[in-house]
């Protein structure tokens, strides 16, 4: 049984990458709480997260993972070493002295233990001896009533336990934790843009949609099109570096944007030119920056492998375009549809970054579905799409490796 692990950002209010949550799914069409004994899932968690590495899942930072009942009376945590995982214990898990005491040994051995969905028990003895030992409470933001948020919130202050809000969506909810006293954040709220007041394209990109229209003509001009980009030293240079990485895997080296721009070919360089000029230009320093990029080449590449097997396109750049684009006005603080205005694009790549329903935003909506974990949806566009769920899954794993590949160029 292979085991396929999408991985949610957890922020802090300054929109920096604490830790990662991993969400992980079996290979077949079912979650691993469905699976009959936990001792075969243990093996399936511990291996997996082994062979694949969790510095290469989480960048280094440390990882949220959900533990059943018999993974931490099996002592799975174990395998990992404190700084690289937040032991969450989650709401089907009995509070009790067995519970107390793992905690207790998990404690002694520096781990942070993070309690998901707790519901305040005040008539269970053990609750209060619990409590001593964790770190972190999660709190579903969508799905807890104020009543419980508060008694939770008035728990975590007492015993200096800090809070983090999961399905966070909005601004709105976002900005209501903060003033709560939330420290942590986790949710798609931080996937969606936040509008700022100027509506006027960087400078760093006015370059790339000039070459993007020349693209766009019947017959683009290779001269007009070098020109242009040796006029910016920075894309050059990037551009040269990429075509001579072991993506591209070319025999000779390349010296010359013309031979750059002729090996990569005019129609993959429409798909990495927005890569290309953003990269290094944005803060590179923040981390929410890096994740919306990683983000969008993720689906780029997943858009692109799934658009071949489902429609039987060779032809797939704008599958590839459309998971590349998905998350620009997220990046750019601007509104899509300004953006789309000034972007050279197809028709139907359009009306798919405007979330209107075509074959394009049928297959980024798959993608995404991954990324949130969500997979009853996931399960639901598989059938839709005719996609075996197994083959999208792998896609993902491939399409994330690629992209880290990519991101170290």
């Amino acid at each position: 049984m292979e085991v396929f692990v999408a991985r949610q950002p957890i922020f802090t209010r300054e929109k920096e990458i604490i830790a990662y949550e991993l969400l992980y799914r079996n290979s077949q069409k079912n979650s691993f709480s469905d699976i009959n004994g936990d001792v075969a899932t243990t093996d399936v968690i511990i291996n997996s997260f082994l062979n694949i590495g969790m510095n290469e899942l989480s960048d280094g930072k440390p990882c949220f993972i959900n533990f059943t009942e018999n993974l931490l009376q099996s002592g799975v945590p174990a395998f990992f070493k404190p700084d690289e995982i937040v032991v969450e214990i989650l709401e089907s898990v009995e509070i009790g002295i067995e519970l107390v005491n793992i905690c207790k040994e998990l404690k002694s051995k520096k781990f942070q233990i993070a309690l998901d969905d707790f519901i305040f028990n005040k008539n269970n003895k053990h609750f209060f001896s619990l409590i001593n030992y964790i770190d972190i409470i999660k709190v579903d933001f969508r799905n807890t009533t104020e009543e419980m948020r508060r008694v939770i919130e008035r728990v975590s202050l007492k015993y200096n336990i800090k809070l983090l809000a999961e399905k966070v969506e909005t601004l709105e909810e976002f900005e209501s934790a903060v003033d709560k006293g939330y420290v942590y954040f986790q949710g798609y709220f931080f996937s969606k843009p936040v509008i700022v007041s100027t509506q006027e394209v960087p400078e760093y990109l006015q370059n790339h949609f000039q070459i993007n229209q020349l693209l766009s003509k019947d017959e683009p001009d290779l001269n007009e099109i070098t020109w242009l980009i040796e006029q910016d030293l920075s894309l050059s240079y990037k551009l040269l570096k990429l075509v001579n990485s072991p993506a591209f895997r070319g025999v000779n080296k390349i010296n010359s944007i013309k031979q750059a721009v002729v090996r990569i070919g005019l129609k993959e360089l429409k798909k990495w030119l927005y890569l290309l000029s953003i990269r290094g230009n944005v803060n590179e320093y923040s981390e929410w920056t890096r994740e919306i990029l990683h983000k969008s080449l993720t689906r780029a590449k997943m858009c692109e492998a799934l658009a071949k097997q489902r429609y039987h396109q060779n032809e797939s750049s704008s599958y590839f375009l459309t998971g590349m684009f998905s998350l620009m006005d997220t990046l750019l603080g601007m509104d899509m549809n300004h953006i789309l205005k000034l972007m050279p694009l197809a028709a139907n790549i359009c009306e798919a970054l405007k979330g209107e329903t075509n074959q394009l935003k049928e297959i980024l909506n798959l993608c995404i579905s991954i990324e949130k974990g969500d997979w009853e949806d996931f399960d639901s566009w598989c059938d839709r799409l005719k996609i075996e769920d197994h083959f999208a899954l792998n896609q993902y794993n491939e399409a994330f490796k690629w992209t880290k590949s990519i991101m170290m160029v």
